[in-house]
């Protein structure tokens, strides 16, 4: 009996999968437009007519990621969800887990990792590559927003981090001794950072 035939991947297809592979191996890639065409075997035009931007390759490769990769990130398409809501959740999954001793313990591994040693270029490095996972993920999630038309415009890359940021300083109140409600208090803030990446509209 014959073997069915394999269809051949087509280009397009090969540049998402050398640039999957080249986030894999080393998650702080920028993802040069040159050395991902090299890595999938396809030429510069044909990789710019797939992808016309840098940011077009790096949001086809955060969906692939996120969406076929990470199985759990479906809150940020559910448009059932009001779009707030839905960022706000999302943000959440940034978080250091829990709150008071857990998020604690949580933060002691961070500092005694990253801040209480010298810095090599070894821990740098490590601590870059979660740096810009964390963000990626946070570009991915504006990314799908920005195509639904609910994104302020704005540079995106400063909007990520701008969100990281916030959720880095909510992740470490939450292992600092508070007298309010930490969660409440915590979600009043997270929906103001919420509020000035969306479209005042919504």
């Amino acid at each position: 009996m014959a073997k069915p035939e394999v269809k051949a991947l087509d280009s397009r297809a090969k540049v998402i999968i050398a640039a999957c592979q080249m986030i894999g191996e080393d998650p702080s890639s920028t993802l040069s437009v040159r050395a991902v065409a090299a890595r999938a075997g396809v030429s510069m035009g044909s990789l710019r007519h797939h992808f016309p931007t840098q940011r077009a390759l790096r949001d086809a490769v955060l969906e692939t990621i996120y969406d076929v990769v990470a199985a759990d990130d479906q809150i940020i398409h559910d448009t059932s969800v009001p779009v707030r809501d839905r960022l706000a959740q999302c943000l959440r999954q940034m978080f250091a887990p829990g709150v008071g001793e857990e998020a604690r313990q949580a933060w002691i591994k961070v500092f005694e990792g990253f801040i209480v040693p010298e810095p090599t270029a070894d821990t740098r490095q490590a601590y870059m590559a979660l740096d810009v996972e964390g963000r990626r993920r946070v570009e991915h999630w504006l990314a799908v927003l920005a195509n639904e038309g609910v994104l302020r415009p704005g540079d995106r890359i400063q909007q990520a981090r701008f969100l990281t940021t916030v959720c880095t300083g909510l992740s470490i109140e939450r292992a600092l001794p508070a007298e309010d409600s930490i969660l409440h208090t915590e979600t009043e803030t997270l929906y103001a950072a919420v509020d000035a990446v969306l479209k005042t509209s919504l």
